[in-house]
């Protein structure tokens, strides 16, 4: 009688099982069998912003091959958005991304109710009310900024243990597109991050005023290193700053870069110490997740949450650190930049922006912000706030 039961309940467990096949397969679940995703970029993929972000797109097509139809606009001005957003609605997308900061998006979203716009997010985002099918996304940079910083802080004490530098000539350059509070933010992380390991060490801090010039960016670059910058770092988006410190050091001067959204080893392999990046494929790969499952984007993605806007850290794979440069690296690098990545998984990033600085407000020098309490980055928003230049340690060049 028992063998009479347990052959019943097996044949039970395949027809269940075939059922569930077939469920699946006909998509009776309510979720959608395919996808047709648009990415506009702000840029094309030969610049290191763009070609970050281009990951996630790579990324979705590897894991889903045909069930996705994927189109793609380069080269978009944030004020020429309309006209290629609505070329995507109309080929039918479900969900279109954006890593422009035009707010042509927001705008124009409620005209389209039945797809999802995702945006990278170019604004304070806390309150805000947005459509529901607008959602704004950023992987929380200053994280990457400040282990970078380390890695050139070692590089720095390095030198001085060498004899190469003194500590007074601890100085770090960095090229910055346009003073707004996410590049402030991600280049005061830089700075403490590498006082961190030199107390002693300064920036000077360059604006090109436009995201993409190479050669203004070499220029900014080349300026510093003549000013006896030793690391040179940029929030821009081209190779120039990577190719001054490489030519720089072809020509007998120790100068060292290090990269943020890509890889620069292979344009500056004896120079480029390491890169931070943020990494767009979680949340891409989760809201398409979510339009496969007919699931609201934000309950799918794993981040913290702040109404339509996520962003997150090295706890949830939103950035890492890529490439370093054994050859080049102070040999210690790899360690201390682990036991900083561990200590942002266990709890954030508190012990960042804290310590005995006074920011000044740059639009409004009577505001300031002392850091002996501390300042939390995205705790409210995707969008990077702290926008205070430290002025005892950071000096803007004119």
């Amino acid at each position: 009688m028992k063998r009479v039961y347990i052959v019943t309940a097996l044949t039970c467990l395949v027809v269940l099982a075939a059922f569930i096949g077939l469920f699946r397969a006909l998509n009776l679940s309510g979720g959608r069998s395919s996808l047709k995703v648009g990415f506009i970029y702000d840029n094309d993929e030969s610049t290191p912003y763009t070609y970050n972000f281009s990951l996630a797109k790579d990324a979705l097509e590897k894991k889903y091959g045909d069930k996705v139809e994927i189109f793609t606009a380069s080269n978009v001005l944030d004020d020429e958005m309309e006209e290629p957003l609505r070329e995507m609605a109309e080929k039918g997308c479900d969900i279109i991304f954006f890593n422009g900061y035009s707010e042509l998006v927001v705008k124009l979203a409620p005209e389209y109710p039945d797809i999802e716009f995702c945006q990278t997010s170019y604004r304070d985002m806390n309150g805000v009310e947005v459509p529901d099918n607008y959602h704004t996304f950023k992987g929380e940079a200053y994280q990457g900024r400040y282990v970078s910083g380390i890695a050139a802080g070692l590089k720095i004490s390095q030198l001085i243990s060498e004899g190469v530098i003194t500590k007074d000539q601890a100085t770090v350059g960095f090229v910055a597109a346009f003073p707004t509070s996410e590049v402030i933010s991600g280049y005061t992380a830089f700075i403490l991050g590498v006082r961190s390991i030199v107390p002693q060490a300064t920036m000077r801090v360059c604006y090109t005023q436009t995201w993409s010039s190479y050669a203004q960016e070499k220029k900014a670059a080349q300026r510093m290193i003549d000013e006896g910058s030793v690391i040179i770092s940029q929030h821009t988006d081209t190779i120039g700053p990577a190719i001054a410190c490489e030519e720089a050091l072809q020509d007998g001067r120790q100068v060292y870069f290090v990269g943020y959204n890509q890889s620069m080893s292979e344009v500056a392999p004896g120079s480029s110490l390491v890169t931070s990046r943020v990494c767009w494929e979680p949340y891409v790969l989760a809201a398409a997740e979510a339009l496969f499952r007919d699931k609201p984007i934000e309950s799918v993605v794993a981040g913290h949450i702040h109404g339509h806007d996520v962003s997150a850290g090295f706890e949830r794979g939103w950035v890492e650190m890529v490439d370093l440069n054994e050859q080049v690296a102070d040999p210690r690098t790899q360690t201390y930049m682990n036991n900083a990545i561990d200590q942002f998984k266990r709890g954030g990033g508190d012990f960042v922006f804290r310590g005995n600085y006074i920011g000044v407000d740059p639009d409004e020098p009577t505001k300031t912000i002392n850091l002996k309490g501390g300042y939390s980055e995205n705790a409210n928003t995707s969008y990077p706030l702290f926008g205070y230049i430290l002025t005892d340690i950071i000096t803007i060049e004119e």
